[in-house]
């Protein structure tokens, strides 16, 4: 159930006891802009992002906000259960197939060195739409690139699992987003509507690092457009891998077959209709979960994720966490926590794990919240359908 903090314009309601103060101004922030909805919904994984909270979700009335979907549009989850029953996959054959992911699958800031097909891209709004540079100004000038992007996991906390679920099978999840090309769209139009909002003086602090785009204005449709198109090329980019992933399993289980892929954004805006109005959702490290919908909720570096259906709570806006959530930043979990003691959680679970350096414990499990905790916190958004404990980590 969530706590309800009445102290602002608005309320604010969060799935979570506490959070850090940079993380609590940011959302008191929320709450205080002028044309906020409602009220603001904070999931059990919230941490400090920039301008508005990773795991929140924003309402608002008549303008666009892009900080609050962030810098990686579309970053999200994809799943597969394949047919292989978990007693009957063995550890050559993981090591095998994780061998070959790594060889088909370019991570971290890796790009592959051949630009790929052109009908695995997204194709806009329209047949001609490649040569609309006017209608996308960002994605024709990084489209190019992006022929090399599909496909490519990313690094910081993108990752490959080889799971095996509790109803039995081996499962195969992704977390990546839109690259590179997200990215620039992103820092294009925040930049824009911190430019704009200078001008046109606005009530909304600078500080706050929440520039919008009011509704209707070309800058507002324009980002609209090139957004869409970011989710559509994650997406994209998620199944590609899925399905080079897909391939290698057959390659060494030759009867391997799958079960229609899960597929989902947690960064991302969109017009829904909540308490009788119809509303921009901003979702900034946050799943849509309306009653009966698929959801994943991916755990830290060796802990559960789950496989989740949404039980349509109005509170939250139909919202759920997309995963366990930071407690300590980068840098600080490299400072902290002990590469060995990190090392040692893993490899007593046998775990095949990407926790080599000390460089990589901005990725070890003691740098997040425990992922328990944080779907016990949710128990009225989300049902449990099926849990996965991973088998083997790819990480950028």
């Amino acid at each position: 159930m969530y706590n309800v903090i009445t102290t602002e314009k608005l309320p604010i309601k969060m799935w979570l006891q506490e959070v850090e103060p940079s993380c609590m101004a940011q959302i008191k922030n929320l709450a205080n802009l002028p044309f906020t909805f409602k009220q603001v919904a904070i999931m059990p994984d919230s941490h400090t992002g920039y301008g508005m909270p990773i795991g929140g979700v924003l309402a608002t009335q008549g303008v666009v906000i892009p900080n609050a979907v962030g810098v990686d549009i579309g970053c999200g989850m994809c799943a597969v259960q394949t047919s292989i029953r978990t007693d009957d996959f063995t550890t050559e054959q993981l090591k095998t197939i994780m061998g070959k992911i790594r060889q088909r699958v370019p991570v971290g800031f890796g790009h592959h060195n051949n630009k790929q097909d052109e009908f695995l891209m997204p194709k806009g709004d329209g047949a001609d739409w490649v040569f609309d540079s006017y209608k996308y100004p960002v994605v024709m000038k990084e489209y190019q690139s992006a022929l090399h992007q599909i496909g490519t996991l990313g690094g910081g906390n993108h990752f490959i699992e080889i799971q095996k679920g509790d109803n039995g099978y081996i499962w195969i999840m992704i977390h990546s987003g839109s690259r590179n090309l997200g990215y620039k769209v992103a820092r294009y139009y925040n930049d824009l509507a911190k430019e704009l909002n200078a001008q046109w003086h606005t009530s909304v602090p600078k500080e706050f690092d929440l520039a919008f785009f009011p509704i209707n204005t070309n800058e507002y449709n324009s980002y609209l457009l090139e957004m869409e198109y970011c989710l559509d090329f994650a997406k994209a980019n998620r199944t590609l891998m899925i399905e080079r992933i897909k391939e290698i399993f057959i390659e060494e289980i030759k009867d391997c077959t799958f079960i229609a892929m899960i597929n989902i954004h947690h960064n991302y805006a969109k017009i829904e209709h909540h308490f009788g109005h119809n509303v921009m959702i901003h979702r900034k490290g946050a799943t849509s979960a309306y009653e009966g919908q698929w959801g994943i909720i991916p755990g830290s570096q060796g802990t559960k994720s789950y496989i989740v259906q949404g039980l349509g709570n109005i509170e939250s806006f139909m919202s759920c966490s997309h995963g366990a959530g930071r407690t300590m930043g980068r840098k600080e979990a490299q400072r902290k926590l002990n590469l060995e003691e990190e090392q040692k959680k893993l490899d007593d679970k046998g775990i095949i794990h990407a926790v080599r350096t000390i460089n990589d414990l901005d990725e070890a499990s003691g740098a997040y919240k425990d992922i328990d905790i944080v779907m016990a916190n949710q128990s009225d958004l989300v049902k449990i359908v099926i849990e996965l404990q991973p088998l083997g980590v790819i990480k950028g």
